[in-house]
């Protein structure tokens, strides 16, 4: 607990009404959107400006308090979850657009604004912000950047990363740095505003952001191509690429997945094939057209067993809501529901999914694939309960060798959903012990007290296997030490 001369320091800063450590409102902050893992945070602050963030912070310096910055708490890594208890730090009160620039193409906003407001903001005067996260409606800006979200667009258009061109960090002593700015071109210095985003809170809490706009695009086309044959379906995918052809999504979802999400959305897909390819491509209405009548042939040419171009705005409309459903539809058949990422080439999906029905069928468990074809991002999906233990013991050894496949095949542990807890041991095998150091050389030169989101991206060990105990996720790096993340 916070000692009482921390809680009046923050309670001077703040107001408060802005402080609460009591218990029901600590436990509301004491977990996200990861399955099985919570740990309570001993207060909750909500700072009203950025100069207060600023006095916040230097008091948790001063103290050796951990600090995690929190937006809507969708993240499913566990980067939310205070493990280490400290101050969390929400952002009610910052959550304004600041400025629209329809000159320079930016939009400022602060770090609590909704990502679907950003977009809607954008799209009011006629301008695009593509990132576009399954959790867009509820999202907020700041954990966006801190996990350098993905989204169906990610294809064409990039992710988070590539649409954060200036930042307003409190640094983890409490100064305050401003990044990049309203440029087109800026190679004064290091890169910081790329190194913050992504950075899960480790390295600094964002205060503000300047996002770059891009002209909306004038019209758009949406078609589902149908197989039997899985392989087919991504060989589909790499010859689309090949042929010099980028739609704005390519997406996948596997026939154990589309007959839950059809269950779910009634819109009539067809729940007899092996797979399909959602896909639309947007731009000048020509382009459009010839893409679509490409994309139509190459499909053909693969083994689709049909292609349908959706007939109006309202059907286009209805599928693409249809595959963003896919997790709320597969989460009504069990009570806990573990959504990972591994993310692999193109060129290696067929074999990616394969192998995530081969090791679903050694662990005896059911896991749906579904994801974004386009940029080799899968999101394997099991329905479970977290309360039988010997099952999530399986779920758990079941994803540790679908990441060990995923990094096998040159892919990483994680395309879009951070690291935070539930990665982090299996960080190494995608970076490497030299990558880590460097990881860990830079954490410390900038958050030498180590109170930036602590236990977060960096393992206390490298696991080989993952049990399961009655206590919680236990992540063992041999047959002698344990780490035990969530109780």
């Amino acid at each position: 607990m916070l000692s009482k001369v921390v809680k009046d320091k923050l309670i001077s800063i703040v107001s408060r009404e802005n402080f609460d450590d009591a218990k029901t409102e600590r436990l509301v902050y004491s977990y996200d959107s990861t399955p099985n893992l919570q740990a309570m945070p001993d207060a909750v602050v909500s700072p009203r400006n950025t100069k207060e963030v600023s006095e916040v912070v230097k008091v948790c310096n001063e103290n050796k308090v951990p600090i995690v910055p929190r937006g809507s708490g969708t993240n499913l890594c566990g980067g939310t979850c205070p493990t280490e208890g400290g101050v969390v730090i929400l952002f009610k009160h910052m959550n304004s657009i600041v400025d629209l620039d329809e000159e320079n193409l930016t939009i400022t906003v602060q770090p609590g604004v909704i990502c679907l407001d950003v977009a809607n903001a954008a799209s009011a005067k006629g301008l695009f912000y593509p990132p576009d996260p399954g959790s867009m409606k509820i999202a907020t800006i700041g954990g966006a950047i801190n996990e350098n979200s993905g989204g169906l667009r990610g294809l064409k258009y990039g992710v988070t990363r590539d649409y954060v061109i200036g930042l307003e960090v409190v640094m983890p002593n409490g100064d305050i740095v401003r990044t990049g700015g309203k440029l087109a071109k800026d190679v004064a210095g290091y890169d910081l505003t790329r190194l913050m985003v992504g950075s899960e809170g480790t390295l600094g809490i964002i205060t503000e952001a300047i996002l770059k706009l891009i002209p909306m695009p004038e019209t758009k086309k949406t078609m589902l191509a149908l197989y039997q044959d899985l392989e087919a379906a991504a060989k589909s995918v790499s010859k689309i690429i090949a042929n010099k052809i980028i739609p704005v999504t390519l997406e996948f979802l596997d026939q154990p997945t589309i007959r839950v999400v059809e269950d779910y959305s009634q819109i009539g897909l067809p729940t007899d094939v092996q797979a399909v390819l959602l896909i639309e491509q947007d731009g000048s209405p020509e382009v459009v057209e010839r893409d679509i009548e490409k994309i139509i042939k190459v499909c053909k040419q693969e083994g689709a067993v049909s292609v349908q171009v959706a007939s109006s705005e309202e059907e286009a409309l209805a599928l693409a809501a249809a595959r963003r459903t896919a997790l709320s539809a597969l989460a009504r058949l069990k009570p806990t529901t573990v959504l990972e990422d591994a993310t692999v080439p193109r060129s290696e999906i067929a074999k990616m999914v394969n192998a995530i029905n081969n090791i679903a069928d050694k662990y005896n468990l059911q896991i749906c694939t579904f994801g974004h074809a386009g940029d080799g991002n899968l999101h394997p999906t099991c329905p479970t309960d977290a309360r039988n233990h010997e099952e999530m013991e399986r779920v758990e050894m079941a994803f540790a060798e679908i990441f060990e496949r995923a990094v096998e095949l040159g892919g990483t542990i994680t395309g879009e959903h951070g690291v935070g807890v539930m990665k982090a041991p299996y960080l190494e095998w995608k970076l490497g012990k030299e990558g880590i150091a460097v990881m860990k050389a830079i954490k410390l030169a900038l958050d030498p007290n180590n109170i930036m989101n602590p236990g977060k991206v960096f393992a206390k060990s490298y696991r080989k296997r993952v049990v399961v105990s009655g206590q919680g996720t236990v992540f063992a790096a041999d047959d002698k030490k344990q780490m035990v993340v969530s109780k």
